[in-house]
């Protein structure tokens, strides 16, 4: 065991200590967050607008700030953008984490010197609850590798601005640096493809124990290792690979087809990192769901996703949440966010202590007709029924189809790129169908009141997604593919990988 390793468990059994303290207590920890971040931003432009200076109470909170979106507070951003000081954080940001946002074009995120440190501890201490549960400390003497964006960063009015993978590259604590690959200049390398490429060369020799990144991208890792060792498994490539990291989408789909890759089940932890703050992440091996960080600089709010767009939804703190109910994820931050909807929803599965499922994206749904079909219930109708009959999925997304030919009723068109493809597509499909009724109500009244026919699944040639990524310049990094959209642009676009 390596000096790393060996001084990992008691350190580990510090830290384990100290998040079971305010576990123990979140609701406290949330409360004292929210005194916390409006003392500190009282005299800025954004609280002296809000009256910050006369808050007492979370109602009075909630009376004071709206919930916006970012182009709702685009206003305040921009200022921050130009480099004024003091506008929605106290001084000036460190960083501009840069997103692409599907109706605001780029975003410009803040990271303040409250925030970063944040993302720096949430990652690490994601890695301690690990080591301290299952005693394993074997990848901590490997090299590690983290798929991400390119380090380089450009200013912006003084203020360093790159994607957050990129910014979190510089962040990596000194005693990790030397076990942590791919090299900066790999990592500059903007082309993703080239990237991959490149990053295959420096790692195939090497003692790989933690892999990490957004499964996509690293089954097109895994995908390029197995053909340039011949088709070895990745097991045998890296036999000392004990770990995979991965956080942006659900893992469900991609399980499988990663597990066979590497040719045999790895431990995982699935984190929760987005460019306004690091939420959550898995801190049991025992339990699939998130420990929200009820400590790490963010008050949260919660809306009922089926309210979220009501004129006056009910907004209430974790004081007030329930189990298994879909909310939109509301963000206050240590870096000058106010009532920011993040475009999430979760649900909670544990409120001692507090834990969480991200089931997917508030404007990610499907309900030309009422139905409100979410993520979560798309991906169970298809995983459960692609488990029972041993067909495996690479990839997929859901549109509603309203334009069909005369006397022929709309429906839910599916795009799926199977791994291991159903030997009978159709009976495939009325199961899946059968499934997301069982789900969803609302669904199963239009089929059954023959407003809607069942769903049709189409299914997509071999890198069908690779190549729709490809053709829309968002290919690796921290891109997704949407699950499921009330429109058909990219169901229009996914129409000629069809088979």
């Amino acid at each position: 065991m390596g000096l790393k390793a060996a001084l990992s468990k008691p350190f580990a059994a510090f830290i384990v200590k100290g998040i079971n303290k305010w576990k123990k207590d979140a609701i406290g920890a949330q409360k004292e967050t929210l005194s916390q971040l409006i003392d500190s931003a009282k005299n800025t432009s954004f609280g002296k607008d809000h009256g910050f200076a006369s808050i007492q109470t979370y109602d009075d909170f909630k009376r004071a700030v709206p919930i916006r979106d970012y182009e709702e507070l685009r206003p305040y951003i921009e200022r921050v953008v130009a480099g004024e000081p003091d506008v929605m954080w106290k001084g000036k940001p460190l960083y501009f984490a840069k997103t692409s946002g599907t109706t605001s074009g780029v975003k410009y995120i803040p990271l303040s010197k409250e925030s970063v440190p944040e993302h720096v501890k949430a990652a690490r201490n994601a890695l301690l609850t690990y080591v301290n549960e299952t005693g394993k400390t074997g990848f901590i003497n490997g090299k590690m590798i983290f798929l991400q964006g390119s380090p380089i960063l450009k200013k912006k009015n003084g203020i360093n601005v790159g994607r957050l993978s990129g910014i979190v590259a510089h962040l990596v604590p000194g005693y990790l640096q030397k076990n942590r690959l791919p090299s900066y200049e790999t990592n500059c390398i903007e082309d993703w493809e080239q990237k991959v490429d490149a990053i295959v060369e420096e790692t195939f020799n090497e003692d790989m124990t933690l892999i990490s990144g957004i499964p996509p991208w690293v089954q097109m890792y895994f995908d390029r290792l197995t053909l340039k060792a011949g088709g070895k498994k990745i097991k045998d490539i890296f036999k000392n690979f004990t770990l995979f990291v991965y956080g942006g989408v659900n893992y469900e789909p991609y399980r499988a087809k990663i597990e066979e890759s590497i040719g045999k089940r790895v431990d995982t932890i699935e984190t929760y990192p987005a460019s306004e703050g690091f939420i959550a992440y898995q801190d049991s091996q025992q339990d699939k769901s998130l420990l929200l960080l009820a400590n790490a600089g963010m008050f949260y709010e919660f809306i009922a996703a089926d309210e979220y767009y009501n004129d006056n939804p009910l907004r209430v703190s974790l004081e007030d949440v329930e189990l298994e109910k879909n909310y939109a994820l509301i963000l206050n931050t240590n870096a000058g966010l106010w009532g920011y909807s993040i475009g999430d929803t979760i649900k909670f599965v544990s409120k001692n202590p507090y834990k969480i499922l991200v089931t997917g994206r508030i404007k990610h749904f499907i309900s030309a007709f009422g139905e409100h079909v979410i993520g979560e219930e798309v991906e169970h109708a298809l995983l459960t029924v692609a488990k029972e009959e041993g067909v495996g999925i690479t990839e997929f997304t859901v549109a509603p189809q309203v334009e069909t030919p005369q006397g022929e009723l709309p429906y839910h068109e599916w795009f799926v790129e199977f791994s291991t493809a159903p030997k009978d597509l159709n009976a495939f499909s009325k199961k899946v169908d059968e499934a997301l009724q069982k789900k969803n109500i609302y669904y199963f009244d239009l089929i059954e009141g023959k407003i809607l026919q069942p769903l049709i699944i189409r299914s997509l040639k071999k890198d069908a997604f690779v190549n729709y990524m490809r053709s829309q310049g968002k290919l690796g990094g921290q891109n997704k593919v949407p699950r499921l959209s009330n429109d058909r642009k990219i169901a229009d676009n996914l129409s000629s990988f069809i088979n």
